[in-house]
């Protein structure tokens, strides 16, 4: 059982899971890529239940450790530290704005093969990439609520799966298994289960402020898993990078 998250990154979706996982009634250790000292605010937001640390500390202290970083600087990941963990990779490529990857361009790999290839001595387990960050917050339910969300999980250890659904199960969400990391595209930017079915329609004829309004406001559209289910098998895979018509997770 998960006592202590590790999370390397605390932006948008890692203050989320932050939130989440003390509401839960974990420990957290956050880290980025800066210091320690410049999560002080969060770290006081959060109360006990949380401190701040270096990525490798953060790596060494968790039960599940969570790398959400750009997908970029994947490879600055501490390997060392993470080995003989389950991580769970919640990172998406967004080409336009941290740039291309040529090993994705090719084709073939998907980003959480590639991060599994950094971390070869860790599991690593694909979650939490499918939705955005207010929604991740606001859509946890308890168990058996009527109105509970589902959300994608895939990875090669089936054990390491089981111990990041029981984290999802924990924070609110129920968990579909879609696959190994090579089925991970199947929830990737650009796929008909990525944070859209979480919302409703947008209004139209919103300005860019009143869209920043919506998005922040509006409240989620439940997911249930047999719908994630349908959404992540009846998919067809894009262009890695392909992210053409679709909101960000960030």
């Amino acid at each position: 059982m998960t006592k202590t998250l590790g999370l390397i990154g605390a932006g948008n979706i890692g203050s989320a899971l932050a939130r989440l996982a003390v509401a839960a009634g974990l420990n957290v250790v956050l880290s980025n890529s800066r210091s320690p000292e410049t999560l002080a605010d969060l770290v006081t937001e959060l109360g006990e239940q949380a401190r701040a640390a270096t990525p490798a500390e953060a790596a060494q202290a968790g039960d599940l450790v969570v790398a959400t970083i750009p997908l970029s600087s994947y490879d600055k990941l501490p390997a060392a530290a993470l080995a003989g963990k389950t991580v769970i990779d919640t990172m998406n490529y967004y080409p336009d704005l941290v740039g291309h990857i040529a090993e994705l361009d090719a084709g073939g790999l998907t980003s959480s093969t590639l991060v599994q290839r950094h971390l070869a001595d860790s599991r690593v387990v694909k979650a939490f990439n499918n939705i955005d960050y207010v929604r991740l917050f606001t859509a946890a339910r308890p168990t058996d609520a009527g109105d509970r969300s589902a959300l994608p999980i895939a990875g090669d250890d089936t054990a390491a799966k089981a111990h990041v659904a029981e984290l999802l199960d924990a924070l609110g969400y129920d968990a579909v298994d879609t696959g190994t990391l090579a089925d991970s595209w199947r929830s990737e930017p650009g796929t008909p289960v990525y944070v859209q079915p979480y919302l409703p329609a947008q209004p139209e004829d919103l300005s860019d402020e009143e869209k920043w309004h919506w998005f922040l406001e509006t409240p989620v559209v439940p997911v249930p898993a047999a719908k994630v289910r349908e959404l992540t098998a009846t998919t067809v895979r894009r262009t890695a990078g392909d992210t053409r018509g679709t909101l960000s997770q960030d």
